[in-house]
């Protein structure tokens, strides 16, 4: 990455005007990230903190920095400071507070008010228009620092004094959901410091060029580091409520021998006195096995010949399209496939290979896509060279293109696996197995060997079984919402989810490996 794109927010030279911006920032940020946990419950917003009720702290917190943000505005417009701020926000600033007057005067006028809809949509306009003129016709310095401290300001104020206390609640009148304080206040004060952030970004570079600019690459890096903590949140939320279950009655014996019975035992049902999952972990792992050896060699054989071989022309569009479409096809849709058409061709049966078709028939579009792209991103210079050498194609494609693209390749495979291991709809068309089996799938030791075709055989694959999504899915069904279900759902989603890190760990192993040995030769 080139110099000229590096970004410190803070470095030794700043001025005191620069770390009192970035003091807005870094409070902004801690803000915004203490507003999404609240979701996860990390925390109720009756806690206490230095005295006051969490709620209280997020309205002081926004009150606080939204004043200082104002006064970041009056010092560059009263040029107490050097900025360099533009004649107006711009058109899009413009667009964005006005949409958000438009919001909080839609909702203020009809909520709080009782106003009908010719009342509320009036309010609207005039707070939106107002908003959306202040960011026009104003200095960079004032628009960009008025409208979001304003915002701040009046979102702490009604948090501070408990307008929306933790008992609050929204049941609008035509709607059927209700919405929590929870939740609300979550979504305002990630909302409220975010803005905040933007600001502080902005005036810490001076405004103008650099100030957009810095406000945008923040906003970014905002985003990026918001999906990978929802996605981590995501992850210790189910171990949070898997971990009871799935360390129910573990034992620890002599030379760290590990009894867990959650894994190591078969289910026979919820109310068991220790219920297990071992025949669904088992299900998931051979038709995840099935699924992978039916897809990827037809996928990389596929892709070979589409970008090494075909004449790239209409047919190698209407492949691409086809794929595409199917990569996008709903999985129930590839699940009724499987109940109609495959179960008729097996005895009329439900059973894991056809479990392991269906699914193998989701995993292929994905694995032709991000083949043919990894093959395309080998240079051509590598096919010239093999050929100066007079190396046939396929001796090319085998020695040179393959190890080239099979990082790509696997990175395909190893996305493709994410999806398919957590299914839930195709099973329960085809693989129609009891949903707490007390037998484990033993498909190596199923396989017989015969004088007469198919010369091999195995019963196994052609009977019913379980899987860890369809367990989930029988178990909270059939629990009817009790603590047991609930419990053995969490468990079991638990343990899937380890399975699926299990497969994604591998495929990153093994594109580490590949990667390396590429980068050696």
């Amino acid at each position: 990455m080139s110099d000229a794109y590096d970004r410190q927010l803070v470095s030794e030279d700043t001025t005191a005007f620069e770390r009192f911006c970035g003091g807005i920032v870094g409070i902004s940020f801690l803000l915004f990230v203490f507003g999404l946990t609240t979701l996860f419950q990390v925390a109720s917003l009756d806690t206490q903190i230095l005295g006051l009720e969490l709620i209280q702290f997020f309205g002081l917190g926004l009150t606080v920095v939204g004043v200082a943000v104002l006064g970041v505005g009056a010092a560059s417009r009263t040029d107490t400071v050097d900025t360099m701020p533009g004649d107006t926000s711009g058109i899009g600033v413009a667009v964005g507070f006005g949409l958000i007057g438009v919001v909080v005067g839609g909702l203020t006028a009809s909520q709080t008010f009782g106003l009908g809809p010719f009342g509320w949509l009036l309010a609207g306009v005039v707070l939106g228009g107002a908003m959306a003129a202040v960011a026009l016709f104003t200095r960079e310095d004032v628009g960009s620092t008025v409208l979001p401290g304003g915002v701040a300001i009046a979102t702490g104020l009604v948090l501070l004094f408990e307008v929306i206390g933790p008992e609050w609640s929204w049941a609008p009148g035509d709607f059927s959901a209700t919405f929590n304080a929870l939740v609300v206040v979550a979504v305002l004060v990630s909302f409220s410091s975010l803005l905040l952030t933007w600001t502080g970004a902005k005036a810490y570079a001076g405004f103008g060029s650099r100030g957009r600019q810095n406000g945008a690459y923040l906003l970014i890096g905002l985003n990026a580091i918001t999906m990978i903590a929802v996605l981590l949140l995501l992850v210790v939320f189910v171990f949070s409520k898997g971990w009871p279950a799935l360390t129910r009655g573990l034992q620890v014996g002599p030379g760290l021998n590990l009894d867990i019975p959650f894994i190591m035992n078969v289910s026979q049902g919820i109310y068991i006195e220790v219920p297990g999952v071992l025949p669904a972990i088992m299900g998931t792992v051979w038709i995840i096995v099935g699924a992978s050896l039916f897809a990827i060699p037809l996928g990389v054989g596929a892709a070979v010949f589409l970008t090494e071989y075909a004449e790239q022309g209409n047919f190698t569009r209407l492949v691409e399209i086809t794929t595409n479409g199917l990569w996008s096809t709903p999985s129930v849709v590839f699940g009724l496939f499987g109940y109609a058409f495959l179960v008729p061709r097996f005895g009329n049966n439900q059973s894991l290979l056809i479990a392991m078709l269906v699914l193998g028939f989701m995993l292929l579009p994905l694995v032709v896509i991000t083949s043919r792209e990894a093959l395309k991103s080998v240079p051509g210079e590598y096919r010239d060279a093999s050929a100066a050498l007079g190396v046939s194609q396929w001796q090319t494609i085998r020695s040179v293109v393959l190890p080239a693209a099979l990082p790509g390749v696997i990175t395909g495979v190893i996305l493709g696996i994410g999806r398919i291991a957590g299914e839930t709809a195709p099973l329960i068309l085809v693989l129609g197995g009891t949903p707490f089996p007390s037998t484990v799938p033993r498909v190596i030791e199923g396989f017989e060997f015969t004088a007469a075709p198919p010369f091999v055989s195995n019963d196994v694959l052609l009977q019913s079984t379980s899987a860890l999504p369809y367990q989930i899915y029988a178990s909270i069904t059939a629990g009817v919402g009790t603590q047991d279900a609930q419990a053995f759902g969490w468990g079991t989603a638990l343990v899937l989810l380890l399975v699926v890190l299990s497969f994604y760990l591998v495929g990153i192993l093994a594109r580490k490996y590949f990667s390396r040995k590429l980068r050696s030769d």
